[in-house]
């Protein structure tokens, strides 16, 4: 089902130290513990490029925004190693860090943000929203990295979950129209605004996700990493990984979106911030262990507490990081949110503007990238 050309990679093994990333969608600033990242080299900065005769580009900064979850450990190793800095030549990094789609994309169609990481859900509707005019997905970054994590002694088998209450982090998230998805496919019915029905779909921000299952307000939750290993780690049991519903199981759980309007004026900057990230990828398959160290110290340096090995151990191997955007995964979680009524059909032509990351690729000897026939005409 996803396009060619992937560049990915397993993030696995490894103890824990690092930044923030999944997801869609899920802000997770409280959950973890654990040892400290370790500086492995100096990073070179992006002042000490113009200092050695590169050029200087159009923008004085970028605003970049991402989630603090595992989802989004492109953008957690990206900025705790200084890959992507070191691409911008002066360009300085404004990051910003959000815990749901929605403010993410308002802070882009609002003009206050000039790229982000974020879910497929989120960038359907604030590409639906802006009526194509503002936003465009230009670059893939994960993938996987979902799973039903439930209390084994009241759910032991997937039809078990017919009359229980199941956590999504919020209405309309990806999580939350894969679930949905999932539940009409087992014939079972629910209300997609009050999540009422066969299965009870409780929204619950991910931050409190653990405690309401701990205390057995919820019975499950269909979550993102690292909310899904905390739950495992109270107990819970993984019995689904969405991974297994996809054909090559693979789908799209983090994008870079751009303004099109800072696309338009600063091409130079969003070409050098893919080059940063396409290096980051390649880093973090190159060294799982020290990126999920980094991606660690950066959630540490976000919300005050790095992640505990149980926890981050499971979470890292579960995700992938790609280039490819998959672009046909994002068509089909569409049609999902269409199917559950959350969305009408939203005309998605247009959506995707993969050029100067394919150029970043071809430059670097790597395989393009397809939009499936989403890309601006």
């Amino acid at each position: 089902m996803p396009a060619t050309g992937t560049t990915r990679t397993t993030l696995r093994r490894g103890i824990v130290a690092a930044a923030a990333l999944p997801l869609l969608i899920g802000a997770l600033a409280s959950c973890g513990y654990g040892s400290e990242a370790k500086k492995d080299e100096p990073k070179d900065t992006a002042a000490s490029n113009v200092a050695d005769g590169g050029k200087k580009l159009s923008a004085s900064e970028v605003r970049i925004g991402y989630f603090p979850n595992l989802t989004h450990a492109t953008a957690l190793v990206g900025l705790q190693e200084g890959l992507i800095e070191k691409e911008l030549n002066g360009t300085k990094i404004k990051p910003q860090s959000f815990n749901a789609g929605p403010s993410e994309i308002e802070a882009l169609n609002g003009g206050s943000l000039d790229i982000g990481f974020i879910g497929p859900s989120p960038s359907i509707n604030g590409y639906v929203k802006s009526k194509g005019q503002n936003l465009r997905i230009i670059s893939g970054s994960a993938s996987g990295g979902v799973k039903l994590v439930v209390n084994p002694d009241k759910i032991k088998t997937l039809d078990d979950l017919k009359g229980k209450k199941i956590a999504t982090p919020q209405k309309g998230n990806t999580q939350d129209v894969a679930f949905l998805n999932w539940i009409s496919e087992k014939g079972w019915s629910v209300d997609p605004e009050s999540g009422k029905g066969d299965v009870s779909v409780v929204r619950t921000d991910n931050k409190v996700t653990p405690d309401a299952f701990k205390q057995g307000s919820i019975d499950g939750a269909w979550v993102p990493e690292p909310t899904a290993s905390k739950l495992v780690s109270d107990g819970g049991s993984v019995l689904l990984d969405e991974t297994a519903l996809w054909p090559d199981k693979k789908f799209v759980i983090t994008n870079v979106i751009v303004s099109q309007k800072f696309l338009k004026e600063h091409a130079d900057v969003v070409e050098a911030v893919l080059k940063g990230t396409v290096k980051t990828n390649e880093w973090i398959n190159a060294n799982p262990d020290k990126a999920k160290a980094s991606a660690n110290a950066k959630l540490a340096a976000d919300s005050g507490k790095p992640l505990d090995a149980k926890i981050i151990d499971p979470a890292w191997q579960s995700i992938l990081v790609t280039d490819d955007p998959l672009a046909s995964t994002l068509k089909t979680e569409s049609d999902w949110a269409v199917k559950a009524k959350l969305i009408e059909q939203p005309d998605l032509a247009g959506i995707y503007d993969l050029t100067l990351l394919n150029k970043v690729l071809k430059a670097a000897g790597k395989p393009e990238v397809s939009d499936a026939g989403l890309g601006a005409k």
